[in-house]
């Protein structure tokens, strides 16, 4: 297994839990964490014992975004290029995340701001602390929400609500996040990793093969045509249908038992 500096990986019973591990500066991102990360999802992707990705963060916020002193920023002077930060850095790891042929479940356990509240947002299901905050921060210094942020926010929450959020980055509580449709669930700090912990179990023994088709089938019908999308459809289920989960489930079914699903 590849070794980490700024995340903390292990893969136990199906399940691969990757840590945000910089709890010093509240989780924030460097390049190294960035490449990190994404080397974590490849692993993912390429394991088969692997079935599900639990996201969170170390310590008391999930992930500030941007580390400011990584990219050595300066008031004056040569000025940073970072469309060539989203393009080279961000914006692969997004589309990893997304992509991803396994379910991913995110435990926001604090502070998500900036990239950091895009990355939870990318993953399939998000969990979170009642307490914890989403903040776009980029207004702050005059940016626009990176990572995902101005794809997704409209989807979940509608453009009013995307718009005041993104221009006055304004804290969006988990327990707000939850009433609004941006996150699935908000439970008491004591609660959110016993429950997301007890999510992600469960979901590494489901047939793990069909909830990678079904992401992929929901993410491009946010762009289909209704005549495209049943088109989806027809080559996905077929997909499926022909997947050693589908067997199982059918056989378990008849035989009135528990399936085992394999994920393939």
């Amino acid at each position: 297994m590849t070794s980490f500096e700024t995340i903390l990986f292990s893969v136990e019973s199906g399940v691969a839990t990757l840590t945000l591990n910089r709890p010093d500066r509240l989780n924030a991102v460097t390049r190294q964490m960035l490449e990190e990360v994404g080397a974590g999802l490849d692993e993912a992707a390429r394991r088969d014992d692997i079935r599900v990705v639990l996201l969170t963060g170390a310590g008391r916020g999930f992930c500030s975004g941007q580390d400011l002193n990584d990219r050595a920023v300066k008031a004056e002077g040569a000025k940073t290029d970072l469309g060539e930060s989203l393009g080279q850095g961000y914006n692969p790891l997004i589309r990893k995340l997304v992509s991803l042929p396994k379910p991913t479940i995110c435990a926001v356990n604090g502070t998500a701001a900036g990239a950091g509240a895009n990355l939870a947002l990318a993953c399939d299901i998000v969990l979170a602390a009642e307490s914890a905050r989403f903040i776009q921060a980029f207004s702050k210094l005059g940016l626009i929400p990176d990572s995902g942020g101005t794809y997704f926010l409209p989807r979940l929450i509608g453009l009013p609500r995307a718009k005041a959020i993104a221009m006055l980055a304004a804290p969006v509580t988990g327990s707000q996040a939850a009433d609004w449709g941006m996150i699935w669930k908000a439970y008491p700090q004591e609660d959110l990793m016993p429950e997301a912990e007890k999510l992600v179990r469960e979901m590494a023994r489901q047939p793990t093969f069909g909830h990678g088709l079904t992401k992929q089938a929901l993410a491009a019908s946010l762009e289909n045509t209704f005549e495209a999308q049943l088109g989806v459809e027809e080559d996905f289920q077929r997909r499926a249908g022909n997947s050693s989960d589908y067997a199982e489930g059918v056989a378990a079914f008849l035989e009135k038992r528990a399936p085992h699903y394999t994920g393939k």
